[in-house]
């Protein structure tokens, strides 16, 4: 599985991009190849309050429908609109096209609880 190394993730398959005090988010590979192909996703409405571990909306596969996490609090400030005509850019691209949103972090301590790649790496061994 990709895990690139200049991202933070979650324990819950989220990845997030640290730019300029916003994060951008998306579902890792691993998440990706473990939904199988992608058919619909839900992202927060542009200018939603988030809080940490909430819901940030969910993704439907061929598989199963799975939920998203909020892997950083604040205000949702971005959103990847191309998803509602491509939401296979999950599959396709979950480290570039596919990203979801971008939140503006309101509380950056919050970001030394994110995993680092090995770490991610570890988790997604067992």
């Amino acid at each position: 599985m990709n895990t690139p190394e200049d991202l933070k993730y979650t324990a819950d398959h989220e990845w997030v991009r640290i730019e300029a005090g916003n994060a951008r988010v998306g579902i890792t590979d691993y998440a990706q190849d473990a939904l199988g192909d992608v058919v619909f996703v839900e992202v927060p409405a542009m200018g939603s309050t988030v809080e940490i571990g909430g819901s940030l909306g969910e993704v439907e596969s061929t598989k199963s429908v799975s939920d998203l996490f909020v892997p950083l609090s604040g205000e949702v400030i971005e959103v990847n609109e191309a998803l509602d005509s491509s939401p296979g850019k999950l599959n396709d691209d979950p480290y570039g096209e596919g990203w979801l949103c971008v939140i503006s972090i309101s509380d950056d301590s919050e970001i030394g609880r994110l995993l680092d790649a090995a770490a991610y790496r570890e988790l997604t061994s067992e």
